[in-house]
């Protein structure tokens, strides 16, 4: 058999085998987050490469972009993504009353259900920031607090190289922190996955239970 005949089939079985042999592929998984959406600005390139690279992530999206942008909702659930609550404002929740962390949490539940986001039930508070009182909110309406084990600092300017080295510190169950308004994190995409792969890890679920990255399912 010629050379290039052989490498073509040779490509194609490998393509054929890829999907049913990942899974068994996975050492550990970790957690994806990106904060802030949705949005008709960055909302789609971001599912698109998400998809493209066969990662899921989770989207903590706040309340107010969820009612503004319900197509988006739909659309990260269409791409296999799990939605969590990130407020309504993202204000500085441990500043505000009782009254007021509820307002913010209860309308982002209520608006993400309406946009077809099912009901979350994880939790990012904004900025990280918490207390006694406000966890007794979220466990008010059933869900589990989320913070993150690496921060990707995306938001602070990260490079490239940057993002996708914060990736590479993941360890089994661990979560990052990401945002889907960066450029440069829209770029490390591609980086991300093939990272991940390098070191046996996959893209997991976040587990209400745990607050751990687990297998998705």
């Amino acid at each position: 058999m010629r050379p290039w005949i052989l490498a073509a089939a040779l490509a194609v079985t490998s393509a054929a085998a890829v999907g049913p042999a990942q899974a068994a592929t996975c050492a550990g998984y970790v957690g994806l987050t990106f904060d802030d959406g949705p949005s008709n600005a960055h909302t789609p390139a971001l599912l698109n490469a998400l998809r493209q690279n066969g990662l899921r992530a989770t989207m903590f999206n706040e309340g107010q972009y969820a009612a503004a942008y319900p197509a988006q909702v739909r659309a990260q659930v269409g791409a296999g993504m799990w939605v969590g609550n990130h407020s309504y404002t993202h204000p500085h929740l441990t500043q505000e009353s009782q009254s007021q962390m509820d307002s913010e949490i209860s309308r982002t539940q209520q608006a993400i259900a309406a946009a077809g986001g099912g009901t979350p039930k994880l939790f990012r508070p904004p900025y990280g920031e918490t207390n006694a009182t406000l966890q007794a909110v979220e466990a008010k309406y059933g869900l589990r607090q989320i913070i993150w084990d690496v921060d990707s600092q995306d938001w602070n300017g990260a490079s490239v190289d940057a993002i996708v080295q914060a990736n590479a510190r993941l360890g089994n169950g661990q979560i990052i922190l990401m945002h889907e308004w960066p450029a440069n994190t829209l770029a490390a995409i591609p980086r991300i996955a093939q990272t991940l792969a390098s070191r046996g890890l996959c893209a997991g679920m976040i587990s209400p239970q745990t607050g751990r990255a687990v297998a998705p399912g």
